[in-house]
């Protein structure tokens, strides 16, 4: 059985590809041309929906999409599910943008969570949910050359190391979209049965 990933974003795909087994899994580059989805939810859950629907009924497959974002705790949230539009231009951009909103505020204060919500959708319209978190903490300066988006100023507790500081293996175990795709591994292995 095929699984449509709704993606062209490499680094999420070798995310997924790394958690999912039993079934084949394509990304939206290898299916017919599909128009991207605005995201204009104001959640990850909604996000997620859109795009799983849009991908199921567009390819005829069980499609999983994902929508994900930055909570940082002294920002309210922000940038939250805009994550990915906190700032024009490149991830160091926006990088740049979250530590000048971030200018002053203390260590101790700098918490944050990574969060992936994952929608499974049915060609027919039926929709499921996973969700994962990480928590860690905002730094002064990247760090680590690896992942994408905020991972270079994303602490992992855990393991002392930035996420983009991780191997993919070991960001495999700990990220939230690992989390998420744990959480609907279940689904998943129904699909391939």
């Amino acid at each position: 059985m095929r699984l449509l990933v709704a993606t062209r974003n490499r680094g999420k795909l070798r995310e997924v590809l790394a958690r999912v087994q039993g079934l084949e899994v394509v990304s939206l580059d290898d299916v017919r041309p599909m128009a991207e989805v605005e995201e204009t939810e104001d959640t990850l859950e909604g996000n997620a929906r859109l795009k799983a629907l849009a991908g199921a009924q567009g390819a005829g497959l069980w499609t999983v999409a994902d929508d994900s974002g930055l909570f940082v705790d002294a920002l309210g949230g922000a940038p939250g599910v805009r994550s990915a539009r906190y700032a024009p231009g490149t991830d160091a951009d926006r990088i740049e943008a979250l530590l000048r909103a971030m200018d002053g505020v203390p260590d101790a204060e700098r918490g944050a969570a990574f969060r992936c919500v994952l929608a499974l959708s049915s060609p027919e319209g039926e929709v499921r949910f996973a969700r994962g978190e990480c928590r860690g903490t905002i730094l002064h300066t990247p760090r680590g050359t690896g992942g994408f988006g905020y991972d270079p100023v994303f602490l992992v507790h855990e393991l002392g190391r930035t996420m983009a500081e991780l191997s993919l293996e070991e960001k495999g175990r700990i990220s939230h979209r690992a989390r998420a795709l744990d959480a609907l591994q279940p689904m998943l292995r129904a699909l391939a049965a």
